[in-house]
């Protein structure tokens, strides 16, 4: 899987995480309906692995499907197992290393320039700020983007549609969306609800394309 070429194609990671596996289950085949191509089951979530594993029975080989919280070289290594094409960490660990090894491109959980780096030297092929909203917001990304100007750069936490509008029209190649748009539907809650928020973010998504294409 190219991630960079993905995040770059769909602009949007939905990150879900449940205390319900059925209904955690449930958001992720309901994300991919609705147009949201990109997402991440929260190893933090209850079964998250069991998720993974029925999600991907469901979805095929075809479609992209996230580990994330990988917080080391065994949740990359179980997360492989239960079928995961990528792997999303909250920091710099042996996880991005153990992940590489088995062919799994990884979206690293970076904050500094050092964390950048080091991320990079292990061989990350994206990289998420995190968290978005602590770190500075849109203002720190631009900054950012300074000294790495062509770098994946994915803002995560904090993230709601109008920070995601404000993130992808200041340089971010994807933002990273976690309760903003996933609400309470992995715990049980509406799907209904969760798929009029996805139609919000995906209305982001699509205004800032027509934009850039204007340009």
């Amino acid at each position: 899987m190219d991630l960079p070429a993905a995040l770059r194609a769909h602009r949007l990671v939905a990150i879900v995480r449940g205390d319900d596996p059925d209904a955690a289950l449930r958001t992720v085949l309901t994300l991919i309906e609705e147009g949201v191509r990109l997402v991440e089951v929260s190893l933090s979530g209850r079964d998250a692995l069991d998720v993974i594993t029925r999600a991907r029975a469901a979805l095929g080989p075809g479609v992209p499907l996230g580990a994330g919280t990988v917080l080391g070289a065994g949740d990359a290594r179980a997360a492989h197992r239960a079928g995961a094409d990528f792997i999303v960490t909250p920091a710099v660990s042996d996880g991005i290393t153990a992940a590489r090894e088995l062919g799994l491109p990884v979206l690293a959980g970076v904050m500094t320039p050092t964390d950048i780096l080091a991320a990079r030297g292990l061989g990350a092929e994206a990289f998420k700020i995190f968290p978005a909203a602590q770190a500075g917001g849109p203002g720190y990304l631009r900054a950012l983007r300074g000294p790495f100007p062509d770098l994946p750069l994915v803002p995560v936490g904090g993230v709601d549609a109008a920070a995601a509008r404000e993130y992808l029209a200041s340089g971010a190649l994807a933002v990273g969306v976690g309760s903003p748009l996933v609400g309470d539907a992995a715990d049980g809650g509406s799907q209904a609800g969760l798929r009029t928020r996805a139609a919000e973010f995906l209305a982001v998504v699509g205004d800032i394309e027509s934009r850039e294409k204007t340009r």
